[in-house]
């Protein structure tokens, strides 16, 4: 008897903390999309998993996925966005990662001017920040838009890179 009910207890517990696991990370993709739609003046659209899509006036879609590493998804259907795309993602940064907005917006334009003339994807880290543009709207980097992603740096990368472009060795200017 002594047996099955400390069987009922460990159970117990370890259910509790599953629950209360689960609950405490809802909660926290729940903070931090409140945070976003104050930081950035989005409209919650919908939410799925760990999935949050917004309503920005500014892009044609913005979203964020709560998995770890957090990280934000901008889009727009233009090839040249409009400058509010760009002031949109300064402000979405500084809420996720703290970052300072005017030089988050400032690498967002660069990087997307890039990866038009390059035609490739292009990478940047500031102030903990990192984004990656891409020349279209689409993850495989063709379509007629606009796609940049935003992430908060991780802590051990940026210790063992030392870097502040957040570009890789390969990458040359451009």
């Amino acid at each position: 008897m002594n047996r099955a009910m400390t069987l009922r207890v460990v159970l117990a517990s370890l259910a509790l903390f599953l629950v209360l696991g689960s609950a405490a990370r809802a909660d926290s993709c729940d903070g931090l999309t409140v945070r976003l739609i104050r930081g950035t003046g989005a409209a919650l659209a919908g939410r799925s998993g760990s999935l949050v899509v917004f309503r920005a006036a500014d892009a044609d879609r913005m979203s964020l996925d709560c998995v770890a590493p957090r990280r934000l998804l901008f889009r727009s259907d233009l090839r040249q966005p409009p400058a509010a795309f760009f002031v949109l993602i300064g402000f979405a940064a500084r809420t996720l990662t703290g970052a300072p907005a005017e030089a988050v917006e400032t690498l967002a334009r660069r990087l997307h001017q890039d990866s038009l003339l390059t035609g490739a994807p292009q990478l940047g880290e500031v102030g903990g920040a990192v984004l990656r543009c891409d020349p279209g709207d689409r993850p495989d980097g063709f379509g007629v838009g606009s796609l940049c992603r935003l992430a908060a740096d991780r802590p051990a990368r940026r210790r063992s890179h030392g870097r502040s472009s957040g570009l890789s060795r390969a990458a040359g200017p451009g």
